[in-house]
């Protein structure tokens, strides 16, 4: 029947067909300020074309076709061969293919690469978040890896290759590999010394089996895993590979794919081991101290990950709210809606100014910069990750009714905003890594308060709160009780600092008015009505290309 009861207005056109990265001023400025002027415009150039297909309505198809697909376990072929395979739909190997080639596995051998590859994978993935596990697995497997020169020399290459090659196949035969991470068992979940999966040696050197399960195993159609496994000498790490050198498969069985909440796209399973081949990285009983670099560079991509979704969300409200009216004018100008925005586009810009922050200083690769990096990386992952799921929710209201239904893509975002927050370890975990290193790394606070102080007397609440950061920091009884006031305080202290040096006056001022200076409410939009907050929402709008 032909609609003939209303004529539709009022209706806000789709976020498409803009440049994700160049309409990002926070992003853009971040990349031009760590990046040498010597490979700046190769760089701009690459992100450009990633950011101008991200926001494409092509690749926002392939999100939600990889979103509304999700994968499937095939355990057995017709014939009731044993094969443990992973099937996904064509969209999300477009995705996962177009990232591999975008170099958003390789960061570590080129200069500025971690620059580089945070600023892709904040671009990328707000396409689709769920492909961004074995972008991150496998470019946080290098570190690990180089723990053992002969690994190294073997898979290095594979793993920073911009070629993606799907299917399981021996490595030497692909010229692109992925890989995925096991730690976590039933009975101790992220207490990982207490696995009880078993490694029995070989009479070759560096050879073992192993035996026993793994209840969180990301990635499992990758090609190899890192896994923690109890050998003679203790807790040791171990590369597994899917498939041997001689083409058949190792034995890998996955028992099923988690349900999720969210990143639906993206499998997660549980695997058992019974006599499965391992390379042991590292020395035996070090597989913590081995594995440690794997998990600090996935969770700067849980910072970044999360910036992501922030900065989607963010875009999402402010367009909607640029073209939809309401009493009399668009959402946009009205002071409150405006307050709103600015608060959540000051959340998102804080949170893309670290992430960025970390990844340059990877690229230094400096003792004070890996000083700063061992107390910065988990109070970032502990402050950004949890805010992102505040960030979402509220950008989603902005578009009211709208905003709740599936189509908006808002639902999507809010489902994935809790995971950087539990995964490679939950805001608990983070904070006790934050006391260990105040406590047994005196370097690390040093580093910290440099860096902090960079932007000291620029601002008085910046000072304030610097200061009563130090207080906090002088007190140790019951610390382990107040540590996430603590991790807290030292994340928006360093988020403080780094708008007062970088962001412009207006974005600084109110960042400083609101979280340093406690001129703020306890829900989003209460920022003081003084502050210039036309200018952070207009800073934080997507440009559209009109044509």
């Amino acid at each position: 029947m032909a609609a003939t009861t209303h004529t539709v207005t009022n209706q806000v056109p789709p976020l498409v067909g803009y440049d994700v990265f160049g309409g990002d001023r926070a992003l853009s400025e971040a990349v031009d300020r760590h990046l040498s002027p010597g490979i700046l415009p190769e760089a701009r150039q690459e992100l450009t074309t990633l950011g101008r297909a991200a926001g494409s309505a092509q690749v926002q198809e392939w999100g939600a076709q990889a979103n509304e697909n999700p994968p499937e376990l095939r355990t057995h072929d017709r014939y009731g061969h044993r094969i443990d395979e992973v099937a996904f739909h064509p969209a999300w190997h477009r995705l996962l293919g177009h990232a591999v080639t975008a170099g958003l596995t390789d960061a570590w051998g080129r200069e500025g690469g971690h620059v580089r590859r945070a600023a892709g994978f904040l671009v990328w993935t707000q396409a689709e978040a769920g492909h961004g596990c074995p972008l991150s697995m496998t470019h946080a497997a290098v570190p690990a890896l180089r723990t053992d020169p002969a690994l190294a020399a073997v898979w290095e290459p594979l793993l920073t290759s911009h070629v993606y090659e799907e299917g399981l196949r021996p490595a030497a035969e692909k010229s692109g590999v992925l890989f995925g991470m096991g730690m976590t068992e039933k009975q101790g979940g992220t207490d990982v010394r207490s696995n009880t999966t078993r490694a029995e040696p070989l009479a070759a050197e560096g050879e073992y089996l192993l035996t026993g399960h793994k209840w969180f195993c990301s990635a499992p159609m990758s090609d190899g895993f890192l896994v923690l496994a109890q050998a003679p000498g203790g807790l040791t790490c171990f590369l597994v590979p899917r498939v041997l050198p001689d083409a058949t498969r190792n034995v890998f069985a996955i028992q099923r794919l988690k349900d999720k909440l969210g990143n639906r796209s993206n499998a997660s399973s549980e695997v058992e081991f019974d006599g499965t081949w391992a390379r042991r990285v590292g020395e035996e009983g070090r597989g913590v101290r081995t594995i440690i670099e794997m998990v600090a560079a996935t969770r700067l991509d849980c910072v970044v990950g999360s910036a992501a979704l922030m900065r989607q969300a963010v875009a999402q409200a402010i367009h909607h709210s640029g073209h939809r009216s309401a009493f009399g004018g668009l959402l946009i100008e009205k002071p409150l809606m405006r307050n709103v925005l600015a608060d959540l586009a000051l959340e998102s810009e804080a949170a893309t100014v670290l992430g960025m922050r970390l990844a340059a200083a990877y690229d230094a690769d400096t003792e004070e910069e890996r000083a700063f990096l061992r107390l910065a990386v988990p109070a970032a992952k502990y402050w950004v990750t949890k805010r992102c799921t505040a960030v979402v929710g509220e950008a989603l209201e902005c578009l009211g009714g709208n905003g709740y239904v599936e189509e908006s893509g808002m639902p999507r975002l809010l489902r994935e905003a809790p995971l950087n927050s539990i995964w490679e370890g939950s805001g608990n975990v983070q904070a006790l890594d934050v006391l260990r290193a105040l406590q047994r790394e005196p370097r690390a606070l040093d580093a910290l308060l440099r860096e902090v102080g960079k932007a000291r007397g620029a601002d008085h609440r910046l000072d304030g709160a610097i200061k009563d950061l130090l207080t906090e920091l002088a007190d140790l009884d019951g610390v382990e009780a107040r540590a996430r006031r603590i991790v807290e305080r030292i994340a928006l202290v360093l988020q403080g600092s780094l708008l007062v040096r970088w962001a412009p006056p207006e974005v600084a001022d109110a960042f400083c008015a609101s979280r340093l200076g406690r001129d703020w409410g306890s829900a989003f939009g209460t920022l003081p009505h003084t502050l210039d907050l036309a200018s952070v929402v207009a800073r934080a709008r997507p440009v559209v290309d009109p044509r």
